[in-house]
């Protein structure tokens, strides 16, 4: 679990920590912010993708010739931000279900 953490960007994923953070403590306190944090997870994890895929691209281009099995799993890592992103929107969508 820890290495997807580290995959994924230690800055985006830390912010969308704070916002999972952030969305369970809104769940007990301030229930009109739930779903704002939860929008914000989307958004986050989505624009530490689109970061991560153009640094990827950046490396692509420099190499020149790179070979499939290394340039899929550059993209696998820049999907890591954006599933997280999404999965903290689902809890907080759930989450707003019992508000």
């Amino acid at each position: 679990m820890f290495q997807l953490f580290l995959d994924g960007g230690v800055l985006f994923m830390s912010l969308l920590s704070i916002l999972l953070i952030l969305v369970f403590f809104a769940f007990y306190m301030h229930s009109d912010k739930l779903k704002t944090f939860g929008n914000i997870a989307v958004t986050t994890g989505i624009l530490g993708s689109l970061i991560s895929l153009k640094s990827a691209f950046d490396v692509i281009q420099q190499m020149g010739d790179v070979s499939p099995t290394i340039l899929a799993g550059g993209l696998k890592n820049t999907l890591i931000c954006i599933m997280y992103g999404l999965l903290i929107y689902i809890i907080s969508r759930l989450l707003s279900l019992f508000r």
